[in-house]
């Protein structure tokens, strides 16, 4: 019994994740991440600078507060080290809470 519903709710969180996934618009995403400048040092799938956003995704995949930490990340241009240097991290070039919202559910997406 107890198996049985571990693997409904297994399917059921796979099943969420997917759709969740689904609704991203990742045109949008990508050009709001270009126009803010987030691909100068990060890429999808290769690390530049910055994490890659596969690399990002896998980090925070099952935490609760992913979408919490990445969204402040994003939008509160937070103190960050690149090659041991302390530089401002760059915030998204938007103040629309869905067009913020898009860009860190397609970076959790990757």
């Amino acid at each position: 019994m107890i198996t049985r519903i571990l693997l409904i709710a297994a399917g059921t969180m796979l099943t969420l994740g997917a759709a969740h996934a689904a609704d991203v618009d990742a045109s949008a995403a990508e050009a709001l991440a270009k126009k803010s400048g987030c691909l100068k040092c990060h890429a999808v799938d290769k690390k530049k600078d910055g994490p890659s956003f596969k690399e990002t995704a896998a980090k925070y995949k099952g935490k609760s507060d992913a979408v919490d930490k990445v969204t402040k990340h994003v939008t509160t241009n937070p103190k960050i080290k690149v090659d041991g240097v302390e530089e401002t991290h760059d915030a998204l070039k938007s103040k629309d809470a869905k067009e913020i919202r898009n860009v860190v559910d397609w970076i959790l997406s990757r």
